[in-house]
């Protein structure tokens, strides 16, 4: 984090000094894919790239115009003012996430969210799917929240940065993102029951090892939205489990011994996609039982079946991101996987550090022969979520 350039572009557009500079992390994902909207566990935890901002209330002050937002991003190098009064959502991409958070206190009672003047940068690399958005907005979220004394706990600033995804930027997402930007603990992942929203911290001390992204570059645009789809087969697969038995809301709640009694009554496609959500489900689960134990071996070997399921069963893999995950193995990588929705994006690698520089220069120079594409090397630390930090 750069303070002293982000007090400097403060300074700089005469708003005085900061009454205070926050911090809200992107974040990773080590296991739990596609088991959100199965009622599942997933295993986020926050990581030491984030969006830094630098705040001023102006909400108390006569000189300046109260009923403003005065808005810097060092990143575009683009200002908006934004009236708190005003209906029509702000022409910068960026400034909708803000305008969107305050829209949302407003929504929970804050009668009358008072103006600030703010600069803001980002060190997420954008599209590697860190979650720089649900940075932006945990960091708006938890800054105006403590700066204003709103009063909400950070349960209800995740609601409020999803909420914002929801109804000002039209992405209908779950809500572990903003989760995990306000809830890191440094030397933590976040067990998140999907269904329950409960949470239990899991250590992640992963001695002698890298956690480190190694991104395709490319993302397959899809017709026909494949995602729906695979939603649909899921659900799908648990009404024909519950019609025996009736306790499986989700196919979190089911086994593989249920699904083979409804093989027959559904579609190949419908059953392998419930095949890897309830193995996903079970992986979850012992990938925390070796962290409680200090077993990343195990938790490597997770990592890799996870892999071969959303590649083989889920099919959402692509030939880059399975070129990548082949190459890990070829260099002796503890654990590797798509990370995210798939079809493009990042891997996720687990690699001792002993084997760390021979395996990054030996994917990216095997991935730029095959592909012709630079891919880009992201390291990333288990770090705390939402803070202030002066």
């Amino acid at each position: 984090m750069d303070l002293k350039a982000l007090k400097k572009s403060f300074a700089d557009h005469l708003f005085g000094t900061p009454d205070g500079i926050y911090t809200a992390p992107g974040r990773v994902n080590l296991i739990g894919e596609h088991t959100d909207y199965n009622g599942g566990f997933v295993l986020p935890g926050a990581i030491d790239k984030g969006i830094t901002l630098a705040i001023k209330a102006t909400g108390y002050n006569t000189i300046r115009v109260a009923d403003r937002i005065h808005a810097f991003s060092m990143d575009y190098i683009e200002f908006s003012e934004m009236r708190l009064t005003q209906t029509n959502l702000p022409g910068q991409s960026w400034a909708k996430y803000i305008f969107g958070v305050v829209r949302e206190f407003e929504k929970r009672g804050i009668e009358e969210v008072k103006g600030f003047d703010v600069v803001f940068y980002g060190d997420v690399p954008l599209g590697a799917g860190l979650s720089s958005s649900a940075a932006l907005e945990s960091a708006f979220a938890f800054a105006l929240n403590d700066l204003y004394g709103y009063g909400f706990d950070k349960f209800e600033l995740a609601k409020i940065g999803q909420a914002t995804e929801h109804n000002y930027v039209g992405v209908k997402c779950g809500i572990m993102d903003q989760f995990a930007s306000l809830f890191g603990k440094q030397g933590n992942l976040i067990r998140l029951d999907c269904r329950s929203l409960e949470h239990q911290y899991m250590p992640f001390n992963p001695v002698g090892y890298k956690l480190v992204l190694l991104d395709s570059r490319v993302k397959h645009e899809l017709v026909n939205n494949p995602y729906n789809r695979r939603r649909e087969s899921c659900e799908a697969a648990a009404a024909a489990i519950r019609k025996r038995h009736p306790e499986v809301e989700f196919l979190r709640d089911a086994n593989f011994a249920m699904l083979e009694e409804v093989k027959t009554e559904i579609s190949a496609e419908d059953y392998s996609r419930a095949k890897f959500v309830i193995g996903e489900v079970q992986r979850l689960l012992d990938v925390c039982d070796a962290l409680n134990k200090d077993d990343y071996k195990t938790v490597g070997q997770k990592m890799y079946e996870t892999h071969a399921g959303l590649s083989k069963l889920y099919e959402v893999s692509c030939e880059e991101l399975d070129f990548l995950n082949d190459v890990a193995k070829k260099y002796g990588v503890t654990g590797s996987r798509i990370m995210g929705g798939g079809f493009g994006g990042c891997t996720i690698n687990l690699v001792e550090e002993s084997k760390y520089e021979a395996f990054i220069a030996g994917a990216v120079a095997d991935y730029k022969t095959k592909f012709g594409i630079d891919a880009k090397v992201y390291d990333v630390v288990i770090s705390d979520g939402a803070r202030r930090i002066e």
